[in-house]
């Protein structure tokens, strides 16, 4: 029924009224059991009837307007989403019938229920396990048997070992597989015979996710399977503080997304180093992976939505030195209520959940760059990562998998 791809979801309108309800829609999206269920009561329009449609209807309600309502016709308008099309708009009458506003419903779609953040908690444990298999695999076949693997063969291997884990349905977004020079480029995606072989003796940053029937998972790893530079470890590790002082940050009720960004970034602005692009987007539930409106970056439009419980966003901080080699860490998180000793103002406080359960790369990380409270941060969230995905490997007999992931989450 997809429209979008990697998305599951499909282009329509729909007009309810108060004596009827029309879809339209590229017929073709609907299977028989679709229409079934939505019944003679809903009639099906192709989707570009919508407009004639709006426009014959619109005339319609200026007609009886004045009759039902203390607002007089010429001065009524319609309410729209700032997202909607210029198309729409004109059919409503234009600009000086329509008003655009940010839709209520995106705002709403935003704040997960429980049951898609239990969803979201459970899905994160299987991505994590199959991208720890994927990781002990990858790293077996470049070191050990010296294999020569190329970008997309790692990208696809990695999609065949998710597809194995309950409720998957596919991936939420092209995988971005990238060694050394590629992995500079913040967008790269490989393409088959115009790509690169990884180089074990160079960075490998893998951005992945997938859709579950029960979320939307997003990941980054950055990872190095011989050994990396001091600036690479450097990079590395100023990008790790970011992301953890990013998670563990508490913040009192109607903060932005806008206001928390320079949290990620503070490490690296203290050596001149930054990144150009957003610290955090939306993640939908079975939905798109990048979901507005909230966001936490520099674009003016993230001071517009403060954060909320039950958002679900990325931490996603990164470097990147042209020509060179690319850094990102990437973590789903949950805003939840805080726990501070003091509620200055009244207000709630808020803090973040993770959810991504995939080790950090012990090789890249300089221990000597981390405070006290960080390194605790990082042995307890690796305790998690092993306590909740090792099952898989056990149950399985993966004893490569396990034997990864032990070393990577061992105590610093």
């Amino acid at each position: 029924m997809r429209s979008i791809p990697y998305n599951p979801v499909f282009f329509a309108y729909a007009v309810v009224t108060p004596t009827s309800t029309t879809l339209y829609i590229d017929e073709t999206k609907l299977t028989a059991e679709v229409k079934s269920h939505l019944g003679s009561s809903t009639a099906i329009k192709p989707y570009d009837a919508i407009f004639s449609d709006i426009e014959t209807l619109a005339s319609r309600q200026a007609q009886t307007a004045d009759a039902n309502s203390n607002v007089p016709a010429s001065k009524a308008k319609y309410l729209i989403s700032t997202k909607a099309s210029w198309a729409l708009s004109r059919a409503l009458g234009g600009g000086e019938k329509v008003e655009e506003v940010r839709s209520p419903i995106g705002d709403a779609k935003a704040v997960k229920n429980e049951t898609e953040l239990t969803g979201m908690r459970a899905c994160h444990v299987r991505d994590g396990a199959a991208l720890t298999e994927f990781f002990a695999w990858l790293e077996d076949e470049l070191v050990s048997k010296r294999t020569k693997i190329d970008e997309v063969e790692a990208a696809d291997k990695l999609e065949a070992i998710r597809s194995k884990h309950e409720h998957f349905v596919g991936l939420s977004f092209d995988t971005i597989s990238s060694t050394g020079a590629n992995a500079a480029v913040i967008h790269y995606k490989p393409e088959p015979g115009n790509c690169s072989t990884i180089d074990p003796q160079a960075v490998y940053l893998c951005d992945s996710g997938a859709q579950y029937l029960d979320g939307t998972t997003d990941t980054t790893r950055t990872l190095h399977f011989g050994e990396p530079t001091d600036m690479e470890r450097k990079a590395y590790t100023l990008v790790l503080k970011g992301n953890i002082a990013l998670e563990v940050a508490k913040f009192p009720k109607g903060t932005s997304g806008f206001a928390l960004d320079t949290l990620a970034r503070q490490f690296l602005w203290q050596e001149g180093l930054d990144y150009r692009h957003g610290t955090g987007h939306g993640v939908g539930s079975y939905l798109n992976v990048h979901e507005g409106p909230i966001g936490i970056g520099t674009r003016i439009q993230y001071s517009e939505v403060p954060l909320a419980i039950g958002n679900v966003i990325s931490d996603e901080p990164g470097y990147y030195e042209d020509g060179n080699f690319g850094i990102r860490i990437e973590n789903v998180i949950m805003v939840h209520e805080a726990s501070t000793s003091h509620q200055f103002g009244d207000k709630a406080y808020l803090g973040f959940e993770h959810v991504t359960m995939v080790p950090m790369c012990r090789k890249l990380i300089d221990v000597s760059l981390l405070s006290g409270a960080e390194k605790t941060w990082l042995n307890d969230y690796h305790s998690e990562v092993l306590e909740k995905t090792r099952s898989f490997f056990e149950k399985s007999g993966d004893e490569r998998s396990l034997k990864w992931l032990k070393r990577e989450c061992a105590k610093y």
